[in-house]
């Protein structure tokens, strides 16, 4: 096979095989896990590698030279349309357990299945029946059309938006069912959004001077390059990341105030129990406000009495089983009685247990961690964000304004 080694396709080769070597160890992570994200990603990083393949074998010199150069023609290696769809997918499948692929689904891929038909009859056509260039004639690679690059740019940033919108759900949504939101947060997210979003940014730019200067063939390159590494760096972080989310969803675009807890078999959206993630709507029927209030001596005799909060794993829908309530109610009242989330309610009463070990000076008798860890923070990243927001001061500077 030829393959004109010299700096701009080596350069590329690195980090394509490496590429190819972690799209298959996050895909056999995925197997491994039976965890749908890695199997996405997996998918993201193939497709990123196939994305600068055509500009790594071409300064090898398979234009300039066939067959390779039919097959560059004739194959589409630049699949703009279901980058975007395959980065949406992974987003909702890695924050979402209770994601599910349809059918109705597959009508993201349309796009990509509509080019992937005329790139056939493209082939069909010009070398099966007529044996010569006809949609070729201008001997381009379709791959690199205007109007395919321009629509799959639209497209990737379409679905950017989707998937940007989709994470502040899930932020939200968290801090109101669990207690140990801070390890929930998927940062990971953040991160492999931006470098999307960078990618994108680097594209337009290069659409810009391209517009205002032009740019020889070898220019385009360093675009490649910077493509590449994006994704080797989103591969090694992506592979990295081993957090898995335990809180199963379902909400509505353009509706995120009501996002719906699947926490049963049932999939119909007034069987699930809602969860209000906006601003929490004061009741004003004195029979309401009554019913608020007795719940709330529930729930603080569930704090104060049965030290709940003790547990480092405790849910909204853990507590409200042993109040012998639902998720729905127990989430309004906490946002209602207490003006804050279910995360910063327990937070709260941890923080308010440790201060109390510490005037009793438990401190001199073990760590500070391990005080934390009994009175239900998980982690010492955790115990000290809360701490310090609930007191304005570290734990260590509280230790030593009380001795």
């Amino acid at each position: 096979m030829r393959f004109d080694y010299n700096f701009y396709s080596s350069f590329l080769l690195v980090f394509f095989i490496h590429g190819l070597v972690y799209a298959g160890m996050v895909w056999r992570k995925g197997l491994r896990r039976e965890n749908p994200s890695d199997l996405w990603l997996a998918f993201f990083l193939l497709l990123g590698q196939l994305y600068i393949l055509p500009w790594m074998v071409g300064f090898a010199g398979w234009y300039d030279n066939q067959p390779y150069r039919d097959l560059l023609f004739y194959i589409p290696f630049q699949h703009l349309y279901l980058l975007g769809p395959v980065v949406y997918f992974y987003v909702q499948s890695l924050l979402n357990p209770g994601f599910v692929f349809t059918r109705k689904d597959l009508l993201h891929f349309l796009p990509a299945a509509l080019y992937l038909l005329f790139s056939l009859i493209v082939f069909i056509t010009d070398k099966l029946v007529l044996q010569r260039y006809y949609f070729l004639v201008d001997e381009v690679d379709p791959d690199f059309d205007t109007w395919y690059q321009i629509t799959g740019f639209l497209s990737m940033f379409f679905y950017f938006a989707l998937s940007f919108r989709y994470y502040p759900v899930y932020r939200r949504l968290i801090v109101q069912v669990v207690s140990y939101a801070d390890t929930m947060l998927f940062f990971w997210i953040k991160r492999f959004l931006m470098a999307f979003l960078l990618i994108l940014l680097v594209r337009a730019l290069f659409y810009i001077l391209d517009l205002i200067w032009g740019y020889w063939y070898t220019d385009t390159w360093w675009y490649f390059l910077a493509f590449a590494l994006i994704v080797y760096y989103i591969a090694i972080t992506g592979y990295s990341n081993s957090m898995v989310s335990r809180i199963a969803f379902r909400f509505k675009f353009f509706q995120e105030k009501k996002v719906y807890l699947l926490s049963g078999p049932s999939k119909q959206l007034e069987d699930l129990e809602v969860i209000e993630i906006g601003e929490p709507e004061q009741e004003t029927s004195s029979i309401a406000k009554e019913a608020n209030s007795q719940w709330m001596e529930k729930v603080r005799e569930a704090m104060e009495k049965g030290k709940a909060y003790t547990d480092p794993e405790l849910t909204l829908t853990q507590l409200a089983r042993q109040l012998g309530t639902n998720p729905s109610l127990l989430s309004k009242v906490v946002n209602q009685g207490y003006k804050s989330s279910f995360n910063d309610m327990v937070n709260a009463y941890r923080v308010a247990a440790m201060k109390e070990k510490l005037i009793q000076k438990e401190h001199h008798r073990q760590t500070l961690l391990a005080i934390a860890f009994e009175c239900g923070f998980n982690s010492k990243a955790t115990f000290n964000r809360a701490f310090q927001r609930h007191t304005g001061q570290s734990p260590r500077a509280f230790t030593k304004s009380i001795e």
